[in-house]
């Protein structure tokens, strides 16, 4: 194999979106677990006691109406800025007494409508409610749910040197992201976030209009815990605003904050391999992306000795050049450049020989680098649209040529334009299916159509690229990948409206069970419980029983 040592920074991700979904935490670093508690509540006090309302007379109205999808932009009368929990419930019971659409706005990465829209009145915006610190009456670290992927990674090493296993982009927020089931590197080895999930805080709305705040823990006997099961895989908009997560891993023990959730990797290898398009044929492309789904099938097994190792494979379309496979593997594990060579070695049988490049880093410093350099994951101005499926088996041959036939399409000539393989199995796998809302536990790799662009104009033709290639490649079941022995549904987190309609879901399985299958009559009860009035509601959220 062809083969440079170090990384180049610009070729890492070059034409990539490794898998999209990923504030300023307050003040600096704590230099110990007891210097990094809640502060007390005289400092509370010292903080602004009311949100920030911005209206459309406001100069910063335009940058606050906005998701980071340019498709999305909205005209509400106001949005409140908050930067503390107890600021929400006011704004709650202000929409709710006035009868208007509110909303709520994390991280700003919803791939859909469902936060700036044509109905919304009212928006809140955590962004500055940001913190991360250590919740001694829970024993747990409490995080606000404004808080951004990276600063979260950061805060919980730095300080205690711990992680949890979220997303990848750095400015995905907590909010949405946790409530969807949030994955990202480290999905293999330590599952997913909400596995390390021990409450919520949640601002609620009664049948009487009361406005109410409520934590929900996963404790046995919590009168709310059906609550805190609803946000481990339920998404985000349906039961509330939450405020606040608390984490603490199952088998954590004592009071000790470095010993509550897993320790990431002291440092992980990193291999790069690209594949050009001028490398791959259509029986080359089919036998490169069949190794990647075999791989993942043979190895989703939680005890594997593989689950240490993660790969992407983002599948370009050929006006990019180049198929890119992007690997990292815990370098502490047993083994770990034995699993990596014996990973990079299968993917290429039957394959073109791909140039690549291998580094090894820090742990943190790998983090920042898959988060922040890829200019998919962070362009405000581009447009996107956005389509998923988790997979249990290795591509039947037609959704393969399904995939190529439309890759290798020269009819449409934008190399922002993919197909991204991504993780799942070992410790996901480890969770039964109803243990948690995030149900896909059988999935052995998951998959997401991205189509980006800039202008307004483009916007027909992308569109419907991504919608004919998905439809193709599940043209059997209907033109979605309806739970089955091969797919089993989609990822609540890439929202994808177009489920929603019978124009492109011909088949037999609704929107709802295409994210949450038999879970979602439960999710209903806690909707029924927790929001009778529907008041908090976007095109997919959970319906009243």
């Amino acid at each position: 194999m062809a083969q440079r040592r170090g990384l180049d920074r610009r070729k890492f991700l070059t034409g990539t979106a490794a898998g999209v979904g990923g504030g300023i935490i307050t003040g600096g670093f704590a230099s110990s677990a007891a210097a990094a508690t809640e502060p007390d509540p005289a400092v509370l006090a010292r903080q602004t006691s009311t949100a920030t309302t911005v209206g459309p007379d406001s100069p910063q109205y335009p940058d606050l109406v906005r998701a980071l999808n340019a498709r999305y932009t909205a005209a509400p009368r106001s949005v409140h800025v908050v930067d503390a929990p107890r600021q929400v419930r006011a704004i709650v019971a202000e929409a709710v007494s006035a009868n208007k659409r509110l909303t709520v706005r994390g991280g700003g990465h919803c791939l859909e409508d469902f936060v700036y829209n044509s109905d919304v009145q009212m928006i809140i915006d955590l962004s500055n409610m940001n913190r991360v610190y250590y919740d001694a009456a829970r024993n747990a670290i409490a995080v606000e749910a404004g808080a951004t992927l990276l600063d979260v990674y950061e805060k919980l090493y730095q300080t205690w040197g711990v992680t949890v296993p979220g997303g990848i982009c750095y400015s995905v927020g907590m909010g949405g992201h946790v409530a969807g089931g949030g994955w990202g590197w480290l999905v293999r080895r330590d599952g997913l976030i909400i596995d390390h999930l021990y409450g919520v805080e949640v601002v609620t709305v009664k049948a009487s209009s009361a406005v109410r705040k409520v934590v929900a823990t996963r404790e046995a006997d919590d009168p709310h815990r059906e609550l805190w099961w609803a946000h481990t895989g339920g998404g985000g908009g349906n039961f509330g605003v939450v405020t606040r997560y608390f984490f603490r891993s199952p088998d954590a023990t004592g009071t000790d904050p470095t010993r509550l959730l897993p320790r990431p990797p002291a440092k992980v290898l990193y291999a790069v391999a690209a594949w050009g398009w001028d490398q791959l044929n259509k029986d080359r492309f089919i036998q490169l992306i069949q190794n990647y789904a075999n791989w993942h099938v043979t190895n989703a097994a939680p005890t594997s000795p593989t689950r240490f190792l993660s790969s992407f494979m983002v599948l370009n379309h050929i006006s990019n050049g180049t198929v890119v496979l992007l690997t990292q593997v815990d370098a502490g594990a047993p083994n770990a450049e034995t699993i990596l060579n014996d990973y990079l070695t299968f993917m290429s049988n039957g394959v073109a020989q791909p140039f690549i490049s291998q580094v090894r880093l820090p742990w943190l410093q790998a983090a920042r680098l898959t988060g922040t350099t890829n200019p998919l994951l962070n362009d405000p101005t581009l447009r996107g649209e956005y389509k998923s499926a988790y997979m249990k088996a290795a591509f039947p041959q037609a959704q393969a040529e399904a995939l190529y036939k439309h890759l290798a399409r020269t009819d449409i000539d934008n190399p922002n334009l993919s197909v991204q393989l991504s993780p799942f199995g070992g410790m996901t796998a480890a969770v039964r299916p109803g243990d948690t809302a995030s149900v896909h536990r059988d999935a052995a790799f998951k998959m997401l159509w991205a189509a980006n662009w800039s202008d307004p104009a483009d916007d027909a033709e992308n569109i419907a690229w991504a919608r004919e290639s998905y439809q193709d490649t599940y043209a059997a079941t209907g033109g979605v990948p309806v739970p089955n022995d091969v797919t089993d549904g989609c990822y609540v987190n890439y929202p994808d409206a177009d489920l929603s309609d019978p124009t492109f879901n011909r088949s037999t399985s609704p929107w709802h069970d295409l994210y949450y299958k038999d879970n979602y009559p439960r999710l209903q009860q806690v909707k029924k419980k927790y929001d009778p009035r529907d008041f908090f509601r976007h095109r997919q959220s959970v319906e009243l029983p």
